[in-house]
């Protein structure tokens, strides 16, 4: 397809300087009685520029940008003239080296200044080095002169507590260079994001930090944009070459907290635990061939529906509250309708709870959740419809003569299959540390040139390189996973599609023929391992401890004995802090992320009775709190967030829904539709850029599988369930373990009106078994699956 990228540089040039392309990286703080000065200077030391500070408005936030760029030596002359100047005051003294301003905020009386003082680099994307937070310090702004006793107050103290028990130094990463919050497509696509506006995006935590002096300055060369998650980099060999693979996962700043505090679903369709995972393969050029990447994109959320636990300190299983709010699922609407908005179509649900319980709790969402995605299709059409799978892993993996990991691989290579992968050759022969043009004053262009060249005039060198680039396969689509916390099953899925990307991934760059890798190959051990240090970064974010690993420890051959120990502990520690610790955990983040902004006179952010009021110090609660406190008591998910555009549940109706398909197209290359070509592979179903558009190739059949085993009443409608247990494990002991376990006569109702024989458009039903021989590592599948997969009659 002939569609690439191009970056048009447009260099400001001063004094022989260009000042659009210069990273400021280090500062340099100074103080007087009346001002900060901090000294800013790029990477070469060939620019330094000045911000000042007021420190005589005791409650007021004064910034002033120098725009006069300085030499090394005319900055020293400066600092003298300054330090003259103020003698009779105290001189010029010097407070600290920083890396960047996270930001600033105000609680009481005096604003304060968050600064990073040290850093430490995590590893690179591209040439571009990706930095964590080593240490931070909060700076107060006011000289002490001017402040009042309320700077002091008890309040006042407590509020800085709280806000510094948000630890930066773990698991915040940042980029001067590269637009970090972003993935690698939507970097290499017409995003039309710069300045302040690569902030406002949703992961971008410091947003609200950052708010004043971006305002103010209207630009970003002092600040950081951090994103929260998680980030590592690892080399690896293979057949004597090296490759970089790098897992990043970003944690949406819309609806975050703890687990007990933030579930379901809010109001503008934003989801609790809703983290992007990016999987990306780096190999450097050889032997002539171009220097290659390749990145997958994959999610997780919580289910989208409102619902709720309260945690208790007498029961470790709290019960799960569902809210009838929202019968029309509008909020599940906007939230698939912002996922095809990011990534594309097809959409792909990935449901791990549980199918059957002896008391109903996940087995109330998996119905609810089935009604809402039915509920949806029922007004789409074709392609636009969203795929669903419910698998209940937690039965899955106690049986032994299931490979749950083997298993997920098949769903994982079929969903692959949909949505393909980001793959784009580098011209050889050219560093790459340009590519990626100034991270917050970019310009690209999409042109319809087969080839065209990306022209950067910021490298270390100071001197124009050209590059081509030059994308073959685009990622369309997206899959999401979830469990009930999106944590343990959540991740041991996200291992399994990690891999079977993998082995694609590999494939495209050259490295081997097939895109299968054994579990037992050293890669997928390697992988396992970033997965699951992945897996407890983000369930100490979410959960409070590190993730349950029970499979992975299976899949190693641990002792059993030292697993269940293990586990044990973890469920402990995970209660004490989901009972005792995410009260303060999550009224830190509502300071951090803005949500609470403290007034005088007000009610303070912890004489508040739960996380429903934070929005309190903002002008009161949101008038739909008290309609739904008495069912949904500590988690009410439509928390808005402060000054968040964007339509609203309460702004829609079901008869002004907007059909996807009527939307006006996203300029994106991930996020437009285009036409699609399938690679020579079984397993990769990769978009490649032919003609400026995609659309799926799909053959008109409506050949639908459905099963009367494993999951018979999941309504599935992604694919033959059955095929994935075509090794021929028996499940007459988990039939039987079904028909007894739902205790709950409206809840088991529901669940037999799913396993009903869904009937077509044209008024046929579908049912009972599809004869499917078993998929073989590498084979071709069969004709009749890959026509109902590809089929455009969806039915759930």
């Amino acid at each position: 397809m002939e569609s690439t990228m191009e970056k048009v540089q447009s260099c400001v040039v001063e004094n022989g300087v260009d000042l659009k392309s210069c990273h400021m990286q280090k500062f340099k703080l100074y103080e007087t009685r009346s001002k900060f000065y901090l000294f800013g200077r790029d990477k070469s030391r060939t620019l330094w520029k000045v911000l000042k500070i007021d420190r005589l408005e005791p409650s007021e936030l004064n910034i002033t940008e120098d725009t006069t760029p300085y030499s090394e030596t005319e900055c020293r002359n400066l600092l003298r003239r300054i330090n003259e100047g103020n003698k009779s005051t105290g001189g010029l003294t010097f407070v600290t080296t920083c890396y960047g301003i996270i930001g600033f905020i105000k609680f009481l009386e005096p604003y304060y200044m968050l600064l990073i003082t040290k850093r430490r680099k995590i590893g690179t994307i591209c040439g571009h080095t990706i930095y964590a937070i080593a240490k931070s310090e909060l700076v107060p702004i006011p000289h002490t002169t001017v402040r009042t006793k309320i700077a002091y107050s008890k309040d006042e103290n407590r509020y800085k507590k709280l806000l510094c028990s948000v630890d930066l130094t773990k698991d915040f990463f940042f980029s001067y260079s590269y637009n970090v919050m972003f993935s690698l497509q939507k970097n290499l696509s017409d995003h039309n994001m710069t300045g302040k506006s690569l902030y406002e995006t949703m992961f971008v935590w410091n947003e609200f930090l950052t708010r004043g002096i971006l305002n103010d300055l209207q630009n970003t060369s002092w600040t950081v944009a951090l994103v929260y998650g998680f980030f590592k980099q690892v080399n690896l060999s293979i057949s004597g070459r090296e490759i970089n693979l790098t897992i990043i996962a970003r944690r949406s700043k819309h609806y975050a907290g703890t687990r007990y505090l933030k579930r379901g679903v809010n109001e503008r369709g934003r989801v609790a635990n809703d983290v992007e995972t990016e999987q990306i393969v780096f190999a450097d050029a050889h032997d002539g061939c171009p220097m290659q990447i390749s990145s997958v994109v994959q999610i997780r959320g919580s289910i989208p529906l409102f619902w709720s636990q309260e945690a208790s300190p007498l029961n470790l299983k709290p019960d799960i509250i569902l809210s009838k709010k929202d019968q029309n699922f509008e909020a599940t609407r906007l939230h698939f309708d912002n996922l095809a908005d990011r990534y594309g179509k097809p959409i792909i649900i990935l449901n791990l709870i549980k199918t059957s319980e002896k008391k109903p709790r996940e087995t109330i969402l998996r119905a609810e959740f089935a009604n809402a995605v039915r509920s949806i299709n029922n007004s789409l059409r074709g392609g636009n419809r969203l795929r669903f799978l419910h698998w209940d892993l937690h039965r899955h993996s106690r049986r032994k003569a299931t490979n749950v990991l083997s298993q997920l691989g098949k769903v994982a290579a079929y969903a692959l299959k949909l949505t393909g992968i980001f793959y784009c050759p580098v011209t050889p022969n050219l560093r790459i540390e340009g590519l990626f043009r100034d991270s917050y004053s970019e310009n690209i262009n999409v042109v319809g040139d087969k080839e065209s060249e990306v022209s950067d005039c910021y490298n270390s060198g100071g001197e124009s390189k050209d590059y081509c680039v030059k994308p073959q396969m685009l990622q369309a689509g997206v899959l999401r996973t979830n469990c009930i916390d999106c944590l343990d099953r959540t991740n041991v899925a996200q291992y399994a599609y990690g891999l079977a990307a993998f082995g694609s991934q590999l494939q495209v760059l050259g490295f081997c023929e097939s895109p299968y890798i054994s579990l037992d190959n050293p890669l997928a051990q390697e992988l396992m391992t970033m997965y699951e240090s992945m897996g407890d970064t983000l369930a100490f974010q979410y959960g409070g401890s590190a993730a349950h690993n029970k499979i992975f420890s299976k899949n190693r051959g641990q002792w059993k004995a030292a697993t269940q120990s293990q586990e044990f502990i973890r469920t402990l520690q995970r209660y004490y802090n989901n009972t005792y610790a995410d009260g303060n955990k999550q009224k830190a983040i509502n300071l951090f992320l803005g949500h609470f902004q403290a007034q005088q006179g007000k009610p303070a952010l912890w004489e508040l009775d739960s996380d429903q009021h934070h929005t309190v110090g903002k002008g009161g609660p949101y008038p739909e709190v008290d309609t739904v406190r008495s069912t949904i008591k500590r988690s009410l998910s439509a928390g808005n967030i402060v000054c968040e555009s964007g339509t609203t549940v309460t702004d829609l109706g079901v008869t002004n829904y907007q059909h996807p398909s009527e939307k006006t197209n996203k300029s994106s290359l991930s996020e437009s539709t285009r036409d699609i070509v399938t690679c020579g592979s079984d397993i990769c179903h990769c978009r490649k850029i032919q003609g400026g558009t995609f659309k799926d190739q799909h053959s008109d059949c409506d050949h639908v599988c459905y099963d009367e085993h494993g999951d018979a009443c999941d309504c599935s409608n992604f694919l033959d369930v059955k095929w994935l247990y075509s090794s021929g494990n028996s499940f007459d002991e988990e039939l039987l373990e079904r028909s007894t376990t739902i205790s709950s006569e409206k809840i088991a109702k529901e669940l037999i009106n799913d396993t009903t024989p869904y009937t077509t458009e044209s008024g046929s039903s579908i049912k009972g078994k599809q004869s499917q021989p078993e998929l073989e590592k590498g084979a071709a599948y069969t004709e009749s699956f890959e026509c109902w997969v590809r089929s455009e009659t969806f039915f759930i």
